[in-house]
């Protein structure tokens, strides 16, 4: 089994045990791994160091959800996510601890009580990781999706839950400057303007 076919399996089985819903789950997981990709792409070419972090990148873009607190106790996730790179000989314990300490640090909340950890030469490999979480955040159907798991399936509510969340967070993402990146600069832009579109769209159908 190649390395993705095993991380994408472990967040599969994860997900399965934890009843990590779609929103956070295996689709979510895919997606932020095709952000990093291109972010890491075009860093790369002006900063050839990050070939040496390409699988920290990787690993924690996929996995970084399997500790998420909503679900589990965020200890014990990252205890699991170790022990399966270890036991999988994925990469080495140094790398792993890099790995633990962006998953631990990278989320909405944290950034916005604490800033930015100061991680040395991994910097940009964190927020590549990061900001790739934050550029799925603008799908507003991923968030009604979470929204309707906690809330019995009720969509009126949860759209009216996920509309209040991007107003006072999502798309205030840039004026925030929680973009560091010039990729995720460019591509907030776009999906800033897809989410209010989408926005609008539902508040046509429930005729608001």
């Amino acid at each position: 089994m190649n390395l993705l076919s095993k991380l994408f399996n472990f967040v599969l089985i994860t997900s399965k045990k934890y009843n990590i819903d779609e929103s956070h789950g295996l689709s979510h997981s895919m997606n932020v791994f095709h952000y990093a990709n291109k972010i890491y792409e075009d860093e790369v070419i002006k900063y050839p160091i990050l070939k040496n972090h390409e699988n920290i990148i990787y690993v924690s873009a996929i996995l970084h959800d399997m500790c998420d607190k909503k679900y589990m106790d965020e200890a014990h996730g990252l205890i699991e996510i170790d022990n399966f790179l270890q036991n999988e000989n994925i990469m080495n314990p140094n790398d792993i601890a890099v790995c633990k300490l962006i998953m631990s640090t990278m989320s909405y909340s944290k950034v916005k009580k604490s800033g930015f950890p100061n991680i040395g030469g991994y910097q940009k490999a964190y927020h590549i990781v990061r900001e790739s979480d934050l550029l799925t955040a603008y799908d507003f159907d991923r968030c009604m999706i979470y929204k309707m798991n906690q809330n019995d399936g009720n969509i009126e509510d949860a759209f009216q839950n996920a509309n209040n969340l991007f107003n006072i967070r999502v798309l205030k993402h840039n004026e925030d400057k929680l973009f560091t990146l010039d990729y995720s600069k460019r591509e907030s832009i776009i999906l800033h303007n897809l989410a209010t579109q989408r926005i609008q769209a539902w508040k046509n159908i429930f005729k608001i």
